[in-house]
């Protein structure tokens, strides 16, 4: 998209919106305006690229003017923000970086080159998706010159035979820093570190059930990967989970630092009725006491 039909579209969008200048974009609208495909601009928001504000409505993902203003006077724009959120795939990847498929695939299961994005594929495979510009940094760094060309040390070839795959877990620590990111309040912080364990787990370390149901208002939906119930959601939904031991240990100890600094903040609603101290009122006079006992002594009468 060039220079002048970004324009265009910025002109389009201030029509669109009305009169007041401040109001904000809806993100479709505000794709447009920066020249990005939506998959691009929800890629560019999760990197924090682009800020977003929450609507009338409490939600989010709209774009002030601000913040329209200030990407568009970034140097190269709009090519240098699209380059920021090119993603490449294995085949690609591996041209980019000039090595076999093979070595690229290694390289990304040892953890050296963290993927971005992933989907399930019609043959239920997972294909892993890469940041071009990092793949780039990557291969022109010198001290990763011994990894791309030459025999795989023996100690890093030991660990693949024995099956190591950091792709997926990667792949969680990056979403997790993305929703951080989104997150501003503490039972928001906290469902995000909750949202990459299992629901037992959850329960074992946040035990209270009123708190864990507040938990689950903040939780954010999980990205959709075919059918709800399908071999690929089912697929996705496994890497989207924690795993492996020490990955869920350290999840579990910050879900309840998280959770521990959210109730210090404001605790979790709870239906539990609290008894509510009666401040002391003023000592009866001798004639409120005889009153008193007159109205007693006529109900026992009457009584009798």
């Amino acid at each position: 998209m060039s220079g002048n039909t970004v324009t265009r579209e910025l002109t389009a969008a201030t029509e669109q919106i009305g009169s007041t200048p401040e109001a904000p974009l809806a993100p479709g609208r505000a794709a447009r305006v920066l020249g990005l495909k939506r998959s691009e601009f929800d890629l560019a928001v999760h990197l924090g690229r682009i800020r977003t504000a929450p609507d009338d409505g409490g939600g989010g993902g709209r774009v002030t003017r601000d913040e329209i203003e200030r990407i568009r006077a970034a140097d190269g724009f709009p090519e240098t923000l699209r380059a920021g959120v090119r993603t490449v795939g294995t085949t690609e990847g591996a041209a980019l970086m000039d090595v076999t498929k093979v070595r690229f695939t290694r390289l990304a299961r040892l953890g050296l080159l963290v993927p971005v994005k992933f989907y399930v594929n019609r043959y239920r495979a997972v294909v892993w998706l890469y940041l071009a510009y990092e793949l780039r940094q990557f291969a022109t760094d010198e001290r990763n010159a011994s990894l791309l060309k030459g025999r795989t040390p023996e100690g890093l070839r030991g660990q693949l035979g024995e099956g190591l795959d950091l792709r997926p877990r990667n792949w969680r620590g990056r979403h997790l820093g993305f929703l951080l990111r989104q997150a501003d309040d503490p039972w928001a912080r906290a469902a995000a570190v909750a949202s990459l364990l299992e629901a037992v787990e959850v329960a074992e370390v946040v035990r209270d059930p009123y708190e864990r149901s507040h938990l689950h208002r903040f939780h954010a939906a999980r990205p959709g990967h075919g059918s709800p119930g399908s071999p690929a959601a089912q697929l996705a939904e496994e890497i989207m989970t924690a795993a492996d031991p020490d990955e869920i240990d350290w999840l579990r100890a910050d879900l309840a630092d998280a959770v521990a600094a959210a109730r210090e903040q404001r605790p979790a609603p709870s239906p539990a009725l609290r008894a509510v101290p009666v401040p002391p009122g003023p000592e009866p006079t001798p004639d409120d006491t005889g009153r008193l006992r007159g109205l007693l002594g006529r109900l026992w009468r009457r009584d009798a």
